[in-house]
């Protein structure tokens, strides 16, 4: 399949951008201390259900010998940054932080996103965090350009973020999504040649998703339930993510607008 999606492609995961936001969006109002991680989740699910989608992340196996991932939303509490399990009856406590991300298929194509927000109040640090993930990704959003270059928009996110002392997440990067839930290229945020130098070309659709720890340290581990990444200094995580399209004719489109 090509990595490069037609208008008809990209309209419908236009249509399914916004009924992934509208899932995420009733799932983020939930969220509030005394709820359970699967309590979310079920109300994503409805949303994505009732609108003709199919969840992307729910059975989802990065390999046939992986377990399925269990739940339609990855829900990561505090120093976990991404994949944290969302069919669990944990129950969010003032002062967390939690990052939810989403996927789903409509018409044949799957568009992905997240966002990181407080239950309750938090920290001024915490808040710092997610509100500078958050606009980390949207430089990453602004330099991608048609004839530019992937490492452009690793560069907008890196550069946005360093001034903080963040650690950015080097284990896990964006990537190219509509025919599969990951596709080439890789979307580093952060610049290194251990990524190949990749052009942006007319109908890219990318998933941008910078991944902060609060601590300055980049390092991450995986949870004993095999999904699940923390942070391996025990500090917070924050995530946000689109999925984007990149056309000579439009510019960069946000396909999943962001509901916070």
């Amino acid at each position: 399949m090509s990595l490069i999606k037609t208008k008809k492609e990209i309209d419908s995961m236009r249509r399914g951008g916004a009924l992934l936001s509208r899932a995420l969006k009733a799932s983020v109002e939930a969220v509030t201390p005394g709820i359970t991680l699967k309590e979310i989740d079920a109300i994503g699910e409805a949303v994505i259900l009732q609108g003709g989608g199919i969840p992307s992340f729910k059975g989802y196996q990065p390999s046939p010998e992986d377990v399925p991932f269990p739940s339609t939303i990855c829900l990561s509490v505090n120093e976990e940054v991404v994949h944290g399990l969302g069919n669990r009856a944990l129950k969010l406590k003032e002062g967390d932080i939690i990052g939810l991300d989403i996927g789903c298929w409509f018409e044949g194509l799957c568009t992905d996103m997240a966002v990181t927000v407080a239950v309750g109040q938090v920290s001024p640090e915490a808040l710092q965090l997610i509100r500078v993930t958050r606009e980390s990704l949207l430089a990453g959003v602004a330099a991608a350009k048609v004839g530019g270059e992937i490492k452009d928009i690793s560069r907008a996110i890196e550069n946005y973020v360093k001034p903080y002392g963040y650690g950015i997440v080097r284990a896990l990067v964006g990537h190219g999504v509509g025919h599969q839930v990951h596709e080439s290229p890789h979307v580093p945020n952060f610049v290194s040649d251990r990524y190949p130098r990749v052009k942006i070309e007319d109908g890219m659709c990318l998933a941008l998703e910078p991944m902060l720890g609060l601590g300055g340290d980049y390092h991450v581990q995986t949870a004993k339930d095999g999904w699940s990444i923390v942070m391996s200094d025990g500090s917070l995580g924050s995530h946000f993510e689109v999925t984007i399209a990149v056309t000579k004719q439009g510019g960069v489109e946000i396909l999943t607008p962001l509901p916070v």
